[in-house]
């Protein structure tokens, strides 16, 4: 029956999978044959059970509101709960941009665009109104935090103190100012909070999605979940590390209130968060004005200009294909009973198992190898 389920790409499939391999380890420890397969039946059973409401609440026009649509996730999930018939609020960081022209233009009336930065508490404000006197006693169903910033990646010591300010004023600050701004509305409709964190990094460039026949996958899993520690993006990881902490948090409180919180973690999906040439040009410059003499000295600017390498390989390895992610955030909206946590991608949810529940060593030694640096610090090279 699991297998019959799991015909769908998504996360139910590799449990299935775990569950085999568990079964399997448990064979090699010298379990009996018959505990063996007391354990798998009990195990599929468990989940069976646990993943068996996936019914869809009828749409009805439910109210959505999503940030950062400007492009990426946000953009694509915008057009496809319009397409849907939800009544979607777009907030994006430009009212004038293309993306937002986009918006207006190819989606119908529902859609109503709205001029949102997330650091700007009376932009939020504005937006909070203008929600408020168009859904009038209908509610607003749902809240999907997307807006995010990635920084230029490289090591933590040589990132400046504006990157750690900027990711954190926008991917989580304006989170969480988003969320206290709307939660009276979702707790009068007993709807959804979904936040987007990451298992490391989401790395996406807008392209066409297909969800049509497509069937929506869940996960079930414990808050033992974790990203993985991806080397030169303590930035911007440390504040999805927090988004996902406050969701727990706020899925425990918010119960009482028939709220439901759900955290999406996706894996490497090819987005436009990445930047243009400009914007790595522009950062690379302010890490070297930052840094200090020695730092320089140690790392040699050679090094950091060659960290630049690693933006296009990023994105050469990452995802095309955005309907994983659409289809959970709509089945976190829409399910009857959705997962508390979903991991779109491929290999997704093997790695971040694999990271919360393997010797830190044993994961160090890995990391360091799938993350092999491009050059070595000038002092290093010296010293070898």
């Amino acid at each position: 029956m699991l297998l019959y389920k799991s015909r769908s790409p998504g996360q139910l499939r590799s449990q299935v999978v775990c569950l085999a391999g568990l079964w399997g380890g448990a064979c090699l420890l010298g379990l009996s044959l018959l505990c063996s397969l007391f354990l798998l039946s009990a195990s599929c059973f468990l989940l069976y059970v646990s993943s068996s409401d996936q019914d869809l609440l009828p749409v009805d026009q439910k109210a959505v509101l999503v940030t950062g649509t400007d492009s990426g996730f946000g953009h694509a999930l915008a057009k496809h709960l319009d397409k849907l018939g939800f009544t979607v609020f777009a907030g994006v960081l430009d009212k004038e941009g293309p993306g937002a022209e986009e918006l207006r233009k190819n989606c119908s009336e529902r859609l109503l665009v709205l001029q949102m930065d997330v650091t700007k508490p009376e932009q939020i404000k504005d937006a909070h109104s203008k929600v408020t006197e168009k859904i009038q006693d209908k509610g607003l169903w749902a809240v999907v935090n997307n807006a995010g910033v990635l920084h230029f990646p490289i090591d933590a010591e040589l990132i400046p103190m504006t990157f750690y300010r900027k990711c954190m004023a926008v991917n989580f600050f304006g989170t969480v100012e988003v969320t206290k701004a709307f939660l009276p509305l979702l707790r009068k409709s007993k709807g959804r909070l979904v936040n987007i964190s990451s298992m490391g990094e989401s790395l996406y460039k807008p392209g066409r999605v297909e969800l049509e026949g497509r069937k929506s996958t869940q996960i079930l899993c414990g808050d033992q979940c974790c990203m993985v520690p991806f080397q030169m993006l303590s930035a911007y990881n440390s504040t999805k590390a927090a988004i996902t902490m406050f969701s727990s948090i706020l899925r425990q409180e918010l119960a009482k209130w028939g709220v439901k919180v759900v955290t999406i973690q996706p894996g490497g999906f090819r987005t436009n968060i990445i930047g243009s040439q400009d914007s790595w040009d522009k950062m690379e410059k302010e890490i070297l004005d930052h840094c200090s003499k020695e730092i320089q000295e140690d790392y040699g600017q050679d090094y950091i200009r060659t960290q630049k390498l690693m933006l296009p390989a990023m994105r050469d390895k990452s995802n095309l294909d955005l309907s994983p992610v659409l289809r959970d955030i709509q089945h976190a909206i829409s399910a009857r009973n959705p997962s508390s946590f979903y991991f779109p991608g491929r290999m997704t949810y093997p790695l971040i198992c694999f990271a919360a529940y393997s010797p830190t060593n044993l994961l160090d030694h890995i990391l360091k190898k799938y993350f092999r640096p491009v050059h070595v610090p000038r002092a290093l090279r010296t010293a070898h």
